[in-house]
């Protein structure tokens, strides 16, 4: 039922609509026709003369018809009283600011995003400034160049989002094989983190193993995948991956699950040549944290938790070989902690964007970097197998190929 506001003309008849008209029975329909009757009514009951009770009374009424809140009813009272008159002071800017990055820019970093997995914002705005000044692709001129605040706003807005849509417990043991305590690679690559990740249990049936390796200093990372945590299926893969570094491996650290900590593992590193190898220390979770964070951005993304059986590691193992390696350490930004320290001997560390690199422009950076290579390899070699595609193509090839995997996978299940 449409009331006329007009008509209320004495006090009795405004005390009357507030006890017998529910709340939204009686509303301006605009915020321009809200002023305007907020004003009549203040000129027709001639509220400044009026006691503190009808005052009250007229405030209540003003409230109920115009949907205003209490505090912006008694800002623009004070304002008529003031002016002798009411405005929508609201309006848009005379010149408003010019649109930095398009339509196309977003929808270039949703397909940045979804390639990449949709990598921290530090990290993608370092994939960005490389596809522009690395690899020349001229559509990422302006992104090369934005904040990562600026890279979040853009990951919020509509365009961008109509684009985008079990562990194995270890058994403690009492074993003389490997020093409890954190390595200290004291900034030389070669220094090797090792991790298993689980790839679900279906019925009691075990799934497949990952198996993850990352250099402390560089964060190099080679991964494999086998079918079980048995020496005959790690053994051969472990080594695969030891030997995959371009640099000498130096030392060998894992947690202390017996998959690694035994005498066959221990062999292996000194038929290797590996000098150190370590195991975390109890009630210290960073000791193995970077191959455990590498777990969760890695493999867990790329494979999720969902059971894959364990016949087909053979499968798994070549995507890794053949598809993820290069990826990872040529083409994925990784971010580097800035260490310092201040008058009372306590280390920060904080993630500048200019520390932002890959595992092997990493590598590069350090101070008389060809030292660390193994016989035989060359920054001229892997130069030619770096910068050999882009990062988004090799983002489409990694795709692609974890698509076709997981068509093959469900072919098998």
């Amino acid at each position: 039922m449409q009331i006329d506001l007009a008509t209320h003309t004495t006090l009795a008849e405004v005390r009357q609509f507030l006890e017998a008209t529910p709340p939204e029975a009686a509303r301006a329909p605009s915020r321009q026709e809200a002023y305007a009757h907020l004003g009549r009514t203040l000129a027709r009951f001639a509220y400044w003369k009026r006691s503190k009770a009808e005052k009250g009374l007229l405030r209540a009424y003003l409230q109920r018809t115009t949907g205003l809140s209490r505090a912006q009813t008694a800002r623009l009272i004070k304002t008529y009283l003031a002016e002798g008159q009411l405005a929508d002071g609201r309006k848009g800017p005379a010149q408003p600011f010019r649109t930095r990055y398009t339509r196309a820019d977003i929808l270039l970093l949703a397909e940045t995003d979804a390639l990449h997995g949709t990598l921290s914002g530090p990290a993608t705005a370092a994939l960005l400034r490389r596809a522009f000044k690395v690899f020349g692709d001229a559509r990422y001129e302006r992104l090369a160049g934005i904040s990562n605040g600026h890279l979040y706003n853009l990951r919020r807005s509509r365009a961008y989002e109509r684009v985008l849509g079990a562990k194995d417990a270890t058994r403690p043991t009492q074993t003389p094989i490997g020093v409890r305590r954190k390595p200290r690679p004291e900034g030389r690559p070669g220094w090797i983190r090792v991790d298993s990740v689980h790839q679900g249990d279906l019925d009691k049936v075990k799934g497949v193993y990952h198996i993850n390796a990352v250099d402390e200093v560089t964060q190099y990372q080679f991964t494999g995948c086998v079918e079980r945590i048995s020496e005959n299926f790690l053994l051969p893969v472990l080594e695969r991956l030891l030997e995959s570094f371009p640099f000498a491996v130096q030392g060998f650290h894992s947690d202390n699950g017996s998959e690694y900590v035994n005498y066959q593992v221990a062999a292996l590193l000194e038929k290797l040549r590996v000098t150190e190898f370590t195991k975390s220390r109890p009630r210290r979770s960073n000791d193995n944290g970077l191959a455990e964070s590498k777990n969760g951005s890695v493999v867990r993304k790329l494979f999720g938790h969902w059971h894959i059986a364990g016949p087909c590691a053979e499968l798994l193992d070549r995507f890794h070989r053949e598809v993820l390696a290069d990826y990872l350490n040529y083409h994925r930004p990784c971010l580097f902690a800035h260490v310092e320290t201040d008058a009372k001997g306590k280390q920060r560390k904080t993630y500048r964007q200019g520390d932002i690199r890959t595992p092997y422009e990493a590598l590069k950076a350090l101070p008389e970097a060809e030292r660390y290579l193994r016989p035989g390899v060359t920054f001229a070699e892997l130069d030619r197998e770096a910068y050999a595609k882009t990062d988004l193509e090799a983002a489409r090839e990694l795709q692609a190929a974890r698509e076709k995997l997981f068509a093959q996978l469900r072919a098998a299940a």
